[in-house]
């Protein structure tokens, strides 16, 4: 459970109506498989002691004397498992005939959540034996005890601050208000759902999207556990549709009209960070809900949920290439409003053969088909100097002349050689301020010929590139509108290659392919054999690596360890440990000390979830201490903690 990680199961057991010695054991025979796999929350189904289909037996005594039994010892059942366990029943208060939802713990029953709607239309017709849930929570007596009853009890983990759940019963998410939204903004992080949801034609995709629709606006987990197989098929069919979803996103859905347990780990320090940055998600000021703890053992837990290891790029090619479609529309209209408000009459943009460029380039056209302009009067500038090779060279100007920009050539190595002189600094010496100078050479020449020609400076760079501070302060740094902004490098990749693939000029495809085998390089050492000498991720480490840590540190505030612990499980068979350490060792540290350089960015349009603009997205001091970030990826590569 360390770093927030709960695994929770929802499970639909066989039963047979108004057969509760039957359905208790069942009940205690999944109570028993989901806890020995490390179910921490286990939820059954709407009326399951009973089945959901008894109709008017509910009235009858001895049906529900038997209830009141049953619960006891499957409460019993409980005392050496550690979960939180919800089961279904009827319960008859001073009476009147509740339907609930139990709450068990450690051999004890913590609460009788009420369901709030009753539904009485269609093929439903509860009000016929069950009153509606009462608006506040009191204490009834039951078996010697007294015990919670009402809507929106919490119940609270005593050693997991984070992790409150609260339950709600079938109808209840249907209507318009559904009790657990009480529940999330008194502080609920998991919403439970017993229910008994019947099977009709396109209800299934229905019940899905509301699930992951209630779970996304709450922000919080919901686990729904659906009556199946056993319930009465006299006039309906119940196909034990479970799903757990976190956020808007299904976790884990079970196979219809098969009873069984379906598991998801859910992430609820997750959940909290996603709280704790929207603002539009405001916790109740006043608390009215009664809280209950309960207590699971802090224990070690193997991952079983899964991290995409690109997680910028979606896995299939379809969305990918929808994505992409949409990724390149928005660069190319916040592009185009830019010339327009600028009255532009030219872009200009440093091409160097490699992949940021040529994205850029092809938005530039894509820009300038949506204005109406030339593409003539798209200025596509290469900048040869000691470290650009002939196969970079080579498809920048292609590239250029393919789109139809006007293609002109500055070499730079005769005026950085004078200023080398100016400076006094050797040729020889390959340090930075040799690999600078260039970069800053090409911007003022950029610049100027944009003052020339009355046009705009196009930015290059992506947003990867700035998160590590991969740019020369004032060089590929600076520019007047950056299109790549916050697009990280890795799908900077699938973007040109979606390009490539959709192009219909067979001679602009084979340069945008040959453009994508080449290796990322700022070209700024001489070249060995002709070949490219300086390759970035020797340098700065990869970037599938850089990606990942950048997308889970900022969208989810992830720390270090986390980041750790879910890196090794993702990139298992393609980096080490010891790779990955590396890396993100480095990607801490750079984050921290480039972040002057992100503080004072060129504008560019917002084209995901996770974005560097400081106006918008990511505001930092730039001489923040990284020491806390850096002794918790420490502590967990040394194996200090509780896994």
């Amino acid at each position: 459970m360390r770093h927030g990680f709960v695994k929770v199961a929802a499970a639909t057991p066989d039963i047979r109506v108004a057969d509760v010695a039957y359905n208790k054991e069942q009940i205690c025979r999944l109570i028993d498989e989901t806890t020995a796999e490390g179910a921490k929350i286990v939820v059954f189904p709407e009326l399951v002691l009973t089945g959901y289909t008894c109709g008017d037996l509910f009235t009858q005594d001895v049906l529900l004397g038997e209830v009141r039994r049953a619960i006891k010892e499957v409460a019993a059942a409980t005392r050496e498992k550690d979960a939180l366990i919800f089961v279904g029943m009827p319960l008859a208060v001073e009476g009147e005939l509740y339907n609930v939802a139990a709450a068990l713990n450690r051999g004890r029953i913590l609460g009788f959540t009420t369901k709030t709607f009753l539904p009485n239309y269609g093929e439903f017709y509860e009000m016929r034996q069950f009153r509606e849930g009462p608006e506040d929570v009191r204490y009834i007596p039951f078996e010697g005890e007294k015990i919670l009853f009402g809507p929106r009890i919490l119940f609270e983990a005593d050693a997991m601050p984070d992790l409150t759940v609260s339950a709600e019963i079938c109808e209840d998410v249907w209507s318009p208000v559904p009790p657990s939204i009480d529940a999330a903004r008194e502080g609920a992080t998991v919403i439970v759902n017993c229910s008994a949801s019947d099977e009709t034609i396109g209800k299934a995709a229905y019940r899905k999207s509301l699930i992951e629709g209630q779970s996304a606006r709450l922000m919080a987990a919901y686990i729904y556990a659906n009556a199946g197989e056993g319930e009465s098929t006299t006039d309906l069919v119940f196909g034990g549709h479970n799903i757990i979803s976190e956020n808007g996103t299904t976790l884990a859905e079970g196979e219809r009209f098969r009873n069984g347990v379906i598991y998801a780990q859910i992430d609820v320090k997750r959940l909290i960070g996603e709280r704790r940055k929207n603002t539009t998600f405001k916790t109740a000021r006043d608390r009215h809900l009664l809280r209950v703890p309960f207590h699971v053992e802090m224990t070690r837990t193997r991952l079983s949920r899964r991290f995409p290891s690109r997680p910028f790029v979606p896995d299939a090619k379809e969305e990918r290439d929808r994505r992409c479609e949409e990724i390149l529309t928005i660069q190319a209209m916040g592009l185009k409003k830019r010339l327009a408000h600028t009255h532009a009459k030219s872009a200009v943009v440093g091409i160097s053969g490699g992949l940021d460029s040529t994205l850029a380039l092809l938005v530039t056209a894509r820009a300038f088909d949506r204005l109406g302009m030339d593409r003539g009067q798209i200025i596509a500038v290469t900048m040869p100097c000691f470290g650009t090779t002939d196969r970079t060279y080579n498809n920048a100007c292609q590239m250029a002349l393919k789109l139809g920009a006007k293609l002109r050539e500055v070499r730079i190595a005769d005026s950085v050689a004078s200023h080398f002189r100016d400076i006094g600094h050797d040729m020889e010496d390959h340090s930075v301020t040799y690999e600078n100078s260039q970069a800053r050479e090409r911007t003022q020449v950029l610049m100027d010929i944009s003052n020339q020609t009355g046009g705009l400076v196009v930015g290059t760079g992506d947003m990867s590139e700035l998160a590590l501070g991969w740019a020369t302060y004032n060089g590929d740094h600076m520019s007047m509108y950056g299109v790549n902004a916050s697009v990280p490098k890795t799908l900077v990749r699938h973007l040109v290659r979606y390009c490539a693939d959709t192009e219909k000029d067979q001679e602009l495809k084979a340069v945008l392919y040959d453009v994508l085998d080449t290796p990322v390089s700022p070209e700024l050492l001489p070249p060995k054999d002709g070949q490219i000498a300086q390759k970035t991720e020797d340098l700065v480490g990869p970037y599938e690596l850089h990606d990942f840590y950048l997308y889970y540190f900022l969208r989810f505030g992830y720390e270090p360890s986390k980041i750790y612990r879910i890196a090794k499980e993702a990139f298992a068979g393609e980096y080490d440990e010891e790779t990955i350490y590396k890396w993100l060792r480095t990607f801490c540290w750079r984050f921290f000390s480039q972040q002057f350089k992100r503080s004072c960015l060129p504008d560019g349009p917002k084209v995901g979830t996770v974005a560097l603009s400081p106006r918008g997205d990511w505001r930092m001091p730039s001489d923040a201490c990284v020491d806390v970030w850096i002794r918790d990826l420490e502590k967990e590569a040394k194996g200090d903690g509780v896994q």
